[in-house]
């Protein structure tokens, strides 16, 4: 697996660099060696630091973040959280890509939890009513959710404003 690391307002040093592409290696097993795992190293605050890996393999995008002052915890947080998506996602994964040649499944160790089992609890029906992004995001915020359906009323395309972990808000634009 290829590794690229950017930063963005923070010089990330090359102990930190080598020990970023020794900790990503130990996923090498999981990928094929074109697959391209991309990692951005940002400071957040003054003394916060954040870490983000994004490896898109055969269609599917594994992800993780975690901010903290220590880089180097932020690096061991993010392998596991990306190790554990790929053993609680492997059924799945199994099932929908099992001729994919770009992640090797098999290594992909099993989950204990049967996350499997959970599947949709919940189904629920609503017309989407054309407004703007700044509407939707108040009628969000009244609704007190976290994410908002909603018409755009240029393009009748349907749209999904979000709140983000850093307060502010997403947009999603079907296409």
């Amino acid at each position: 697996m290829q590794v690229n690391i950017k930063s963005k307002d923070l010089n990330p040093s090359q102990q930190l660099r080598n020990k970023i592409e020794a900790k990503m290696s130990k996923l090498d097993k999981y990928f094929a060696k074109e697959t391209v795992a991309n990692v951005m190293c940002s400071e957040v605050k003054t003394g916060l630091a954040k870490l983000e890996a994004t490896i898109v393999a055969g269609g599917l995008t594994f992800r993780a973040e975690e901010s903290n002052a220590d880089l180097y915890y932020c690096l061991d947080q993010v392998i596991d959280k990306l190790s554990k998506q790929m053993s609680r996602f492997k059924s799945r994964l199994v099932k929908k890509h099992k001729d994919q040649s770009e992640i090797f499944l098999a290594e992909i160790p099993d989950t204990e939890d049967a996350a499997e089992s959970k599947g949709i609890v919940r189904t629920k029906r609503f017309s989407l009513t054309p407004m703007t992004s700044e509407e939707a995001i108040l009628q969000m915020e009244m609704l007190e959710h976290s994410f908002f359906v909603f018409s755009d009323p240029d393009t009748g395309k349907a749209n999904v404003v979000y709140k983000r972990k850093d307060g502010g808000y997403g947009l999603l634009i079907t296409e």
